[in-house]
């Protein structure tokens, strides 16, 4: 499911002006970054999932139904429920980090970065490609 950022910053704002709470304090609740609002306003942060996004309604006193625009009395589609991958160790630590410095980038310096890595990488190993030469060999095709 994807969420549209600005209709939930709205829903944030709006549950932090009707409790008269700032963000920073809601944050430090959920264990989220002070900046994290700003982040998602400016459209460098992805919309927190899991018990980031668990741990957000919560401190908010609302739903994560009603945070991502959905009908608060229903339940959430379960893969906002589910945690990255990132934050279930299933990353090597290097890997993470890449990860999040993407994430903090803007589309333009996204796609940017992936041009990059994309040319250094070379191309994908393609499995068929080693058997291909062995049978070129063996006609005496290709040898120079």
């Amino acid at each position: 499911m994807e969420i549209d950022i600005s209709p939930m910053v709205e829903r944030i704002e709006g549950r932090l002006e009707r409790l008269g709470l700032d963000f920073a304090g809601i944050a430090r609740s959920a264990g989220l970054p002070d900046d994290l609002l700003d982040r998602l306003r400016e459209g460098r942060a992805p919309v927190p999932r899991g018990q980031r996004l668990v741990r957000l309604a919560e401190a908010l006193s609302t739903s994560v139904s009603y945070l991502v625009g959905l009908d608060p009395d229903t339940q959430p589609p379960q893969e906002l429920l589910e945690e990255e991958q990132g934050s279930l160790g299933l990353l090597a630590g290097d890997e993470e980090a890449l990860l999040r410095a993407y994430r903090r980038l803007d589309v333009p310096g996204r796609a940017a970065i992936l041009h990059v890595l994309l040319k250094m990488a070379g191309p994908e190993p393609d499995e068929a490609r080693p058997v291909e030469r062995r049978r070129a060999k063996g006609k005496g095709i290709g040898k120079g």
